[in-house]
C-alpha cells in the first residue's frame, strides 16, 4: 500500500509519455522483418510457381514443395528477415539507458524466434491447402498454387 501510490505517480510521469514513441520505435524493425518473411514467402512460391510453368513435372513440383517445408529451418535464406530485426540493437540500446531495458538480446531473439513460427505456418498452411490440388489437371496446378498462396499471405 505504501508502494502504490509512488509507484503510479513514477508511471505516470517518467513511463507512460513515452510509451507510444517507444512502440513505434520498436514496430519499425519488427514490422520490417515480418514484411521480409512475407516476401521470402511470396518469392519461393512465385519461383516454384515459375519452374512448374516451364518443366510441367509433377514429381519435381512435389520436390520443390517439400523442399519449401524446409523453409523455416534454412538460415541462408532466412537471414535477411532476421537482419532487419537486429536493427532492434541500436533502438533498445538508447532504452537501456533511459528505462534499464536489459536484456536486448533476449528480445532480438524471441522476435526471430516468432518470425520462424511465423514462416512454419505459412508453410505448413501453404502444404496443407495445396495438398489436394496436386491431383488436379496439370493445366491449373499453377493457378491453384497462384491462388493458395494469396490465401496464406492473408
Amino acid at each position: 500500500a505504501s508502494v502504490s501510490e509512488p509507484a503510479q505517480k513514477c508511471c505516470t510521469e517518467n513511463i507512460q509519455p513515452f510509451l507510444t514513441s517507444i512502440l513505434e520505435e520498436l514496430m519499425g524493425p519488427i514490422s520490417s522483418g515480418f514484411m521480409e518473411v512475407r516476401s521470402l514467402f511470396d518469392k519461393e512460391v512465385n519461383e516454384i510457381i515459375q519452374d512448374f510453368q516451364k518443366t510441367n513435372d509433377m514429381t519435381r513440383l512435389k520436390e520443390n514443395v517439400d523442399q519449401l517445408m524446409t523453409l523455416p529451418f534454412n538460415s541462408v535464406k532466412m537471414e535477411p528477415c532476421y537482419l532487419k530485426v537486429n536493427l532492434l540493437q541500436e533502438f533498445l540500446q538508447d532504452l537501456k539507458t533511459r528505462f534499464k531495458v536489459y536484456h536486448i538480446d533476449f528480445v532480438i531473439q524471441r522476435t526471430q524466434n516468432f518470425m520462424q513460427e511465423l514462416m512454419e505456418n505459412a508453410v505448413y498452411t501453404f502444404e496443407q491447402l495445396f495438398s489436394p490440388s496436386r491431383q488436379a489437371d496439370s493445366a491449373k496446378v499453377a493457378t491453384t498454387i497462384e491462388k493458395v498462396k494469396l490465401r496464406v499471405l492473408k
